[in-house]
């Protein structure tokens, strides 16, 4: 009897020594399994990362694999207007205030992960609400910006009246501004170099781009008793351009890059219209028209560090002062700190 209960504890511990070892097994063969997966994609996405129809002496990949990149990024923006009301001459200007953030971002094998801070919106002294979306390829890139403020203050000048100061919530606007770009000497010339650190560039070298923009705005100035504005101001327009522009990367000495480019777009396509109160202002069309989008850059890289400080800066001009001309500018710096590992 005792001899069979000890057979039987035998047994069972047999099938559980086992069974442990068969989930030992299934987990060691699931890990290499996984490791093994893991490093057949890094080797697909390293090669994909390293090949390129480029010029090597010219440009290059940077050997490691990782970067980690901080940012201070401050943007602003300004609408001026010009024209005549009735016989009557106006000049108007406002401004945005400035916009600060603080982001941080991740890259592996050109695959990117960024989040941003506002410490002014979380101290809730920033209301406006701001996206900024941009890619910069070998041969394609484009910046999308979208902005949503009524922060905007300024001065309204209008013949027969003082001078009106507008302040504060008095005009929200609503911006899309995109412009995109097709590279020509993508062998020997790097956007990514100066923007977002994915090339070096070894040599200096430029190219010619070609470009579209489009930018889509709303504007409304709400009447205001106590500031001496009555009447309500709506502004709507929708602008596309195509053009062509030239950019520069110069290396003045191992380690370091500045770049220009400029991309002027002239408006092949425009649907603006403005009413002030019940009177609706006329905006006739007058060459040029344009939108242009400017960027310039500073880098320095030494061992697996680098730093810089980049721009944007857009322009739109449309119509005439003798009737109705707006001005829009749109602009952000950025400086940044990264590692490559």
């Amino acid at each position: 009897m005792q001899s069979s209960e000890t057979s039987r504890m035998t047994s069972r511990t047999l099938l559980q020594v086992m069974g442990l070892s068969f989930i030992i097994f299934l987990f060691s063969y699931s890990q290499a399994s996984a490791q093994n997966l893991f490093q057949r994609v890094d080797s697909m996405l390293t090669e994909s990362y390293r090949k390129g129809d480029i010029d090597t002496t010219y440009i290059k990949r940077p050997q490691t694999k990782w970067t980690i990149l901080g940012r201070i990024n401050v943007s602003g923006a300004k609408i001026e207007a010009e024209g005549m009301e009735n016989g009557h001459h106006f000049n108007s200007e406002m401004t945005a205030d400035y916009k600060s953030t603080l982001s941080a971002a991740v890259s592996y094998l050109g695959f990117s992960l960024s989040g941003a801070l506002n410490p002014a919106k979380l101290l809730g002294k920033y209301r406006d609400f701001e996206i900024n979306f941009n890619s910069y390829g070998r041969r394609f890139g484009f910046d999308i910006i979208y902005q949503n403020a009524q922060n905007f203050t300024g001065w309204h000048d209008h013949d027969g009246m003082e001078r009106i100061t507008l302040p504060a919530d008095l005009l929200k606007v609503k911006t899309l501004n995109l412009n995109a770009f097709y590279v020509f000497n993508s062998r020997h010339f790097s956007y990514p170099a100066a923007f977002t650190q994915s090339y070096i560039q070894l040599r200096s070298a430029g190219s010619f781009l070609l470009a579209a923009s489009g930018q889509g705005q709303h504007a409304t100035l709400s009447p205001r008793p106590n500031v001496n504005w009555n009447q309500e101001m709506n502004l709507k327009m929708t602008n596309i351009g195509i053009g062509a522009g030239y950019a520069y990367n110069y290396v003045p000495a191992k380690g370091w890059l500045m770049h220009i480019s400029a991309l002027p777009t002239f408006i092949v396509y425009s649907n603006t219209s403005m009413t002030l109160g019940d009177t609706r202002v006329p905006l006739h069309y007058h060459f040029p028209e344009a939108i242009i989008t400017g960027r310039g850059a500073v880098v320095h890289h030494w061992s697996n560090k680098f730093l810089g400080l980049s721009m944007v800066f857009n322009f739109t001009n449309i119509g005439h002062k003798e009737s109705l001309t707006v001005h829009n500018i749109k602009w952000r710096v950025r400086t940044f700190f990264g590692l490559r590992f």
